[in-house]
């Protein structure tokens, strides 16, 4: 060490330490009981490594104060020292001696604890907390107590070894009164239950009445069965007990690589994919979250999984799971057991898939996209929006050899009742995953066609109008394609069904964008100006096709009056508009309101009714 160097030694200040324990890594108080219950675990675990005879008990005692018993390897007094005593040493860390003595060390994958600050994280409820233990390495060994408080002082002394009679640790909590609701007796039961449930050594919970509760079971997929359909019902109460719903159905996953078995429940009503499940992990039994949506890929959003493992690692507050290659290759394995269950079903249950597409369609289109094998089994039994209404894929290409997809929602709800009234057969491409399912159609239906929805190609399928007719016409038309045409739309005159529908609105999404992008250019200046002009392109117009066949045009195309013809042709694109569903422009909303009050102002004249503000109409 150079002349005028000094060493020093940290110096912790235990209440910023548990203030940091309490706010920031862990995300309630309640852990607390968690750790104690993951403290007597790795105890017995150690002891039972030298000794496989030796018993497993957890007892936890609630009233005034709060003790965890267990029939673990107990501590000696040297050990007291090395592992009370500094801050963050973990036992489960050392070679040699205490609870890795004995020749331990090999046991030390069974441990569920890796930080070594379990027991301070008592400090969150507790100013005090009083460790008495006897260790079973060392039967000769004195009894030792720790009392440890959360100013940072503590006190060791040593007891005779009848003062405890058996081997093993009994941790006492005296509560803090601002934290008292955690340790009441009703709130340990039940975390208890919640973190204990599935633990492999009895944990009992001890009232202040003397009554004692057995939180932990063996967990319905490790149990016997008298029967596949029995079963069956016990994981389905095991569901609606757990997340109170009854499953769809159960996939049982069985990961023996990985440590892994659960069972995964899907659940009976649809979800949004964004809604991604949280599923519950336990860790060699103790629960370690109970909100793990990276257990399962994206695609899965459809079921709730329940699961303990012996080979995924917990992040540093054991509250969630730590994202490694082992995690990943756990997730791909499960993802292949859930879908090797759906493909299982068309063979097995056709009944079951069909209910559970109709459910979950969504989530099968988005598992589809990447898996040939499941698109070629499933996409039958795929329901999709059509002009036919909604119908399979399979069963609409019977009837339409050529399928055209629109680019969003608003574009198929213009078209359809048009496009079925002509016999086009047009699919609705809006939805998630759906355009892309429907281009792959012919891959598994040779001699099907598929093309994007052109808007020329919905008007070229329209019966042109009378030569006689739209000569008529032509003073009206003349003024609507100047009215309309300052919107980047054309006028058109056809003859198409149903006949209710005045006016059609062909446009796309991508046309839209474009008038927006030209648009935008016009009004700026500069460098702006400069780059949204290099993107131009022939900015496609919109299509306002009139129905001949429809007595509301018949009558409009007679108005020879400029006023009430700009007003009447306004009425009709902002009808058509409307039927578009789309939303509207300021200036789309400005014509709307226009034509009403025009329209209105027109009724009021000719009915002899002015309008406030304006002049009576003088009859000729």
């Amino acid at each position: 060490m150079h002349p005028s160097e000094t060493s020093h030694t940290f110096q912790v200040d235990l209440r910023g330490l548990v203030d940091l324990l309490s706010h920031h890594l862990y995300s309630s108080p309640r852990v607390y009981l968690r750790e104690l219950l993951q403290n007597a675990v790795d105890a017995i675990t150690a002891r039972q490594a030298a000794d496989p005879g030796a018993p497993g008990r957890i007892t936890v005692r609630t009233g005034g104060t709060l003790t965890v018993t267990d029939t673990g390897v107990g501590l000696t007094e040297a050990d007291v020292h090395r592992f009370l005593a500094t801050i963050g040493r973990s036992s489960k860390r050392t070679a040699g001696g205490g609870l890795d003595g004995a020749g331990l060390d090999e046991a030390r994958g069974e441990f569920i604890g890796q930080f070594g600050i379990g027991l301070l994280a008592c400090f969150v409820v507790a100013d005090e907390i009083t460790v008495l233990s006897r260790s079973a390495a060392d039967p000769a060994a004195p009894a030792v107590e720790w009392r440890g408080r959360s100013d940072g002082a503590y006190t060791i002394r040593t007891l005779p070894a009848s003062a405890v009679p058996e081997p093993g640790t009994t941790v006492r909590l005296t509560p803090r009164a601002d934290n008292a609701d955690w340790t009441s007796p009703e709130q340990v039961l039940a975390l208890a239950r919640h973190y204990g449930g599935l633990l492999r050594h009895e944990v009992t919970v001890v009232g202040p009445d003397g009554g004692t509760h057995r939180v932990n079971e063996t967990p319905p997929w490790e149990r016997a069965h008298r029967s596949p359909l029995a079963r069956r019902e016990a994981l389905t109460a095991h569901c609606r007990e757990l997340f109170d719903f009854i499953p769809l159905d159960t996939i049982e996953l069985d990961l023996p690589a990985a440590g892994l078995r659960g069972v995964a429940y899907v659940l009976p009503t649809a979800v949004s994919p964004a809604q991604r499940a949280g599923h519950r992990v336990h860790l060699k039994g103790m629960l370690l979250t109970d909100r793990a949506p990276e257990l399962l890929p994206e695609w899965a959003f459809f079921v709730r999984c329940v699961v303990d493992t012996t080979s995924l690692r917990p992040t540093a507050s054991r509250e969630a799971l730590y994202e490694d290659g082992t995690l990943s290759a756990v997730r791909d394995a499960l993802g292949e057991r859930i879908r090797d269950w759906l493909t299982g079903l068309a063979a097995s249950d056709p009944s079951l898939l069909h209910r559970f597409i109709d459910t979950h369609h969504l989530a099968v289109k988005a598992l589809a996209r990447y898996d040939d094998e499941l698109l070629r089994i499933v996409l039958p039994w795929l329901p999709f929006e059509t002009s036919d209404g909604n119908v399979t894929l399979e069963e609409f290409a019977r009837t339409h050899p050529t399928l055209l997809v629109t680019r969003s929602v608003e574009e198929f709800r213009q078209v359809a009742p048009i496009a079925s009234a002509a016999g086009l057969g047009v699919v609705n491409g809006g939805y998630t995953y759906d355009r892309d399912l429907v281009h792959r159609l012919p891959e598994l239906r040779p001699g099907t066609a598929v093309a994007d929805l052109d808007p020329a190609t919905v008007t070229a399928h329209l019966d042109a109008v009378d030569p006689a007719a739209e000569l008529r016409a032509a003073a009206f038309l003349a003024i609507a394609r100047e009215t309309i045409g300052v919107h980047d739309c054309d006028v058109v005159l056809r003859d198409f069904q149903p006949v209710t529908a005045p006016a059609l609105l062909l446009d796309n999404r991508e046309a839209r964008h474009e008038r927006t992008r030209s648009g935008l250019a016009a009004e700026s200046d500069g460098l702006w100006a400069d780059i949204l002009g290099s993107l131009r392109h022939d900015t496609p117009r919109a299509q306002l096709v009139l129905n001949h066949l429809n007595p509301l045009v018949r009558q409009a195309l007679t108005v020879a009056e400029r006023g009430l013809a700009v007003t009447t042709a306004e009425a009709l694109y902002g009808q058509a508009l409307l039927l578009s569903r789309r939303p509207l422009r300021a200036g789309e909303s400005a014509l709307l309101n226009r034509a009403f009050i025009g329209l209105l102002t027109h009724a009021m004249h000719h009915t002899g009714t002015a309008a406030p503000g304006s002049e009576p109409r003088k009859e000729l």
